[in-house]
Formats: C-alpha cells, sequence, structure tokens
C-alpha cells in the first residue's frame, strides 16, 4: 500500500470521528436545550462528577494499590531495568443526571467494597454538593451512589393519569424517597393497609392516586365508605364515584349493610375459589374481570367504629352497629386476602380507639403522613419509630412537608420518606369517566363465572346497593 492510499484512509477515518463526534454533541446539546432547569442544573454536575471522579477516588480513600505490573509491563521491562512503578487502580464509573441530582454507578475493588463506598458518602456529598447521598449495592462487583441535590421531600410533584391500566396490578406506586428513587410496593397477598395523618397532610390525595391509576383496569373493583360525608355528591370521592359499584357515607346502617354485602362476597369466594380457579389463593392466578381485586376504602374510619356509651335505646343500637361494624371489617382483613379483598383504613390516628387493634395490627401495610404527637406515629408504624427520630411523622408538620408519608420497607433498615404526587380534581373526574364503563359489582361477575363453568352460587347473595 502506497503512502497517498494510507493518508487517504487516515483522512476518512478522521472525518468519520469528527462527525460521529459532532453527532453526539448535537445529541447532548438537544437533550439540555430540551431539559426542564432541574435537569440541566444536573448535567453540569455530572460533567464535573466525571471529569474530578480519579482526583476525588483518590483522595475519598475509594482506590487501591496493585503492586503487581501489567501484562504490557511485564512484556515491555528489560531484564536489567528499573521495576515498574505500583499502579493506583480507580474504580469506573457511569453518571446519569436527573431532576434532583446525579445517579453514579460504579464499580467495586479489592479492598474498596460497599461499606467503604457507605463511608465515604458524606464527603462525597461534599464534593458534589449534594444535600445527601446515598450508597446501595447494585449487583456482585457493583454499587449505585445517588446523589441529591434538591431534596425531592420539599419538591411538590404532580401525576396526570394516563387512563391506561396498569401493566402489573400488584403494583403500587407511592412516589419518591428522600433519594428521588420511585417507591413501590406489593399488593399481593396484602389483606389491609393503614393509613394515617393529621387532616390536609396529604392522606386522601394519596389515596386518590391509588383510585385513577387503577380505574382503568377491568380487574379492580372499588367500594368506598367515607365517614366525611353524607352522600356520595360530596367530599373528596365525589369526582371518583362513578368508579365505584358502592358507596356510603356517614350513616352507620348503609355502611353497615356495605359491610355486610363485602363480607357475604368474601364467603362466596372462599366456597367456589378452587373449583373455579383451580386454586387456594386468587394471587397464584392474579385477578381478572372476572374475578376482580375488590379494595374497600374505609374513610375517617373512626366513623364505623366508635364506642357509643350510653344508656337509651338508640344509643345502644349504635354500639351495637359500630361493634357488629368492627366483626365484620375484621372478617375481610383476616379472611379475604386469599381471595382477592383489600380493605384500605384511613384515619387521622390509627390508635385502638380508632381502628380496633384486632384489625390494624394485622395489616401488613402501614404509613402515616405528618402526626402531632409521637404516641400517634407508634400506633401508625410501631414502637420501633422511636429510635428513627429523624423519620419520625412528627417532624413532617411544616407545610413543606404536606405530601409526605412515613412507612416501613420490606428489607430498607429503618423507615422510608416518601413525597406522594398530587392528583388533580379534574384528573381524577377525567379518569372515573372515561372508566365508568368498566365499573361491575364482584357478585355479578362471579355469578357470571359460575355460570360459565357450570357451578351454581354456593351461598346466598347480599341486596345489592349503592
Amino acid at each position: 500500500m502506497n503512502v497517498e492510499a494510507v493518508t487517504e484512509y487516515a483522512s476518512y477515518a478522521l472525518l468519520v470521528v469528527v462527525v460521529l463526534v459532532s453527532v453526539w454533541l448535537l445529541v447532548g446539546v438537544v437533550h439540555y436545550v430540551r431539559a426542564d432547569r432541574g435537569t440541566r442544573t444536573s448535567m453540569r454536575q455530572a460533567l464535573r462528577v466525571r471529569w474530578g471522579w480519579v482526583r476525588l477516588a483518590r483522595m475519598a480513600g475509594l482506590t487501591v494499590t496493585d503492586k503487581t505490573p501489567s501484562l504490557l509491563a511485564q512484556i515491555t521491562a528489560h531484564k536489567d531495568g528499573p521495576t515498574p512503578a505500583p499502579r493506583v487502580l480507580t474504580p469506573r464509573i457511569k453518571v446519569a443526571p436527573d431532576q434532583f441530582g446525579v445517579i453514579v454507578r460504579a464499580r467495586t475493588l479489592p479492598q474498596v467494597g460497599l461499606e467503604e463506598y457507605q463511608k465515604s458518602a458524606r464527603f462525597l456529598a461534599d464534593a458534589w454538593r449534594c444535600t445527601r447521598v446515598s450508597v446501595l449495592p447494585d449487583g456482585p462487583g457493583k454499587v449505585v451512589i445517588r446523589g441529591v441535590r434538591s431534596d425531592p421531600l420539599t419538591t411538590p410533584t404532580t401525576h396526570r393519569p394516563t387512563g391506561r391500566p396498569p401493566t402489573d396490578l400488584t403494583r403500587w406506586e407511592l412516589g419518591v424517597d428522600e433519594y428521588a428513587a420511585q417507591v413501590c410496593v406489593s399488593l399481593a397477598n396484602v389483606p389491609g393497609v393503614t393509613v394515617a395523618g393529621v387532616p390536609g397532610a396529604g392522606k386522601t390525595s394519596g389515596v386518590n392516586k391509588f383510585v385513577c391509576d387503577f380505574a382503568p383496569s377491568a380487574a379492580v373493583q372499588i367500594a368506598t365508605a367515607d365517614g366525611k360525608v353524607s352522600r356520595a355528591s360530596e367530599g373528596d370521592y365525589a369526582d371518583l364515584v362513578k368508579r365505584m359499584f358502592a358507596f356510603c357515607g356517614d350513616d352507620l346502617d348503609e355502611a353497615n349493610a356495605l359491610f355486610k354485602r363485602l363480607v357475604e362476597l368474601r364467603k362466596r369466594r372462599s366456597s367456589t375459589i378452587r373449583d373455579v380457579l383451580g386454586a387456594k389463593n386468587m394471587w397464584h392466578v392474579g385477578p381478572s374481570p372476572e374475578w376482580p381485586l375488590t379494595v374497600l376504602i374505609i374513610d375517617e374510619a373512626h366513623t364505623f367504629f366508635r364506642e357509643y356509651k350510653g344508656s337509651d335505646a338508640e344509643t345502644k343500637r349504635l354500639a351495637a352497629l359500630t361493634a357488629e361494624n368492627a366483626r365484620l371489617v375484621e372478617d375481610l382483613v383476616k379472611k379475604g386476602r386469599s381471595v382477592g379483598i383489600l380493605v384500605i383504613l384511613i384515619s387521622q390516628k390509627t390508635t385502638g380507639d380508632a381502628i380496633p387493634t384486632f384489625i390494624r395490627d394485622v395489616c401488613p401495610i402501614g404509613l402515616t403522613f405528618a402526626q402531632k404527637t409521637v404516641e400517634a406515629a407508634v400506633a401508625a408504624l410501631g414502637d420501633d419509630i422511636r429510635n428513627w427520630p429523624d423519620a419520625s411523622p412528627v417532624t413532617l408538620q411544616d407545610p413543606a412537608y404536606v405530601g409526605v408519608a412515613v412507612m416501613a420497607m420490606q428489607g430498607r433498615p429503618g423507615y422510608t420518606r416518601i413525597r406522594t404526587p398530587y392528583v388533580s380534581d379534574a384528573d381524577a373526574a377525567r379518569v372515573a369517566e372515561d372508566t365508568s364503563h368498566l365499573t361491575a359489582d364482584p357478585d355479578l361477575c362471579l355469578d357470571a363465572l359460575l355460570r360459565s363453568t357450570g357451578r351454581t352460587t354456593a351461598a346466598p347473595r347480599a341486596p345489592l346497593t349503592k
């Protein structure tokens, strides 16, 4: 090959490199321009993290000295020459920016593992100008370092429902934690959820998001007992009632009838599940339009369980009614898990006088928004919250924390604080209107399923009410 040909190939190679670099830069500029203000700041932060990583890792003690020469050094070294200098190994990283900060994925090295990264978290936060930094395992030999520049807990977020059915009916997306990581809980085999918090702290808004996210699925049916109102046209659920197969207000007799109706559904499902679904547990096959996950929301739950004290006939009647309500809801929580019944209980406090402990203590998921007293926090989260004062819901009384909840997450030490997004009334009304045709009574669904399989109903059906 002559010199001219070599020169020509080199020119083509240089041109290709220039074009690729130009395209890469152009794509980066477009992403930067289209990003929001917070993400642009994070993109600049990500560049500083990449450029300064080698020096910062050495200062933070996240490097290791390898005294063994590399293979190339061994091959090229002269027999009588000097010994090759030891190599300083620096973990490789990949950096991704987002609205709140950066996500750094790093490799581990011998003597530089997860523990060493966690010990350096505070130093990394200062160097990267972050509010806080967390370090978690990311698979064998890997860690993920999350640095947040702005506090996600004090940054209000909104959620616009897509109107599309969720791909996973066991996944409840609550919001983001203090490191802006998505927080989800599994609803599979969960019989009950308790939600607590002072008025205006975000309880109902969080449940509204649940309804809006699951409403587009015909495999989910919802009933509500709202102790704050007297009619369906009032209160927080007025925009969502079109997507509910049953609703009652604070009337104890109506609530009692609704609870009885769902207990009868539970009994019918329990007696037919093995024959119809071929399994003892609905979650082994998953919810379906024929056998939907049936959710009972009880807002201001203390309204339906309170103790009435008095000797007159009406007071005695109400006392007997609330005692029966507690027994009925206990039946749903303790026996409804395997047949696909979920109870969500909402109250300002989940102390024993608001939600009986024989109901509250068998609900595996409990979260609370702001609370005024440690006793209320303990009732909602358990006595261990006393050992985690920084995560206590008592510290969330500032208006900046409206919409922030605390819960214990499986697999995480301590307690997790979660920023739940706000769903506007207009979006809630739109979703309810667009999905109202999916509303169906689970009793009627069971009747149709039994007919299609040649079965007959195993228990009498309660009269329909709305």
